[in-house]
């Protein structure tokens, strides 16, 4: 029984088990609970969209125009954490302040957006406001808070690269921070499609 039992100790390899980083867990329940905050959003939407009363209109050139810029962005921000991971700091730096940049027009073409929808009499909030108008803000305007979020961590995070503060453990920052940008751009690129298929 002994000598059975010592086999069975030596013939089972130890095994640790992989453990997620408590920063990437913290991010994916953060993209949980986005996720749900948008899906019943976009749910209230549909509803809202059946009344007789919604209005119907074309969504602003300006939407379009951030669409590609937050494409471009990601794609940016793909290259910034490749960069930084292969050790090219210059790169590094270049392709994390583009990320910011193209996160700020970003945020900047939604707003003159809805500047033009407010030029075509179709009021977003107030007693004029239709529900149409103002779901769209609501949501769109959600949506470029999560990304002035991202905006605001890009520019620390070039800060710190500018000051030379870039440690081993900048890695997995620029990693969690890389998956959240990218998360915003998907989420938009679903945000978008629905407004032209759904509203």
């Amino acid at each position: 029984m002994n000598k059975l039992n010592s086999e069975m100790t030596t013939t089972v390899p130890g095994r640790v088990p992989q453990r997620i980083h408590p920063h990437k867990f913290v991010m994916w329940v953060a993209i949980g609970g986005i996720v749900m905050m948008f899906a019943g959003l976009t749910s209230a939407y549909i509803v809202k969209k059946n009344q007789s009363s919604w209005l119907q209109f074309d969504l602003p050139m300006e939407f379009y125009y951030s669409t590609a810029v937050i494409v471009l962005s990601s794609i940016s921000m793909f290259l910034s954490a490749r960069a930084i991971k292969a050790g090219k700091m210059s790169q590094y730096k270049t392709m994390i302040s583009v990320t910011a940049v193209l996160g700020i027009v970003f945020i900047l073409l939604q707003y003159l957006g809805f500047k033009d929808l407010q030029a075509k009499n179709i009021a977003i909030v107030g007693p004029r406001s239709n529900s149409a108008a103002s779901f769209l803000f609501v949501i769109t305007f959600l949506h470029m808070m999560h990304v002035l979020g991202g905006v605001i961590a890009l520019v620390v995070f070039w800060v710190k690269a500018m000051r030379d503060r870039v440690t081993n453990s900048s890695l997995m920052s620029v990693e969690v921070l890389g998956t959240y940008w990218h998360f915003v751009g998907v989420l938009w690129i679903y945000l978008f499609l629905f407004y032209n298929w759904i509203g």
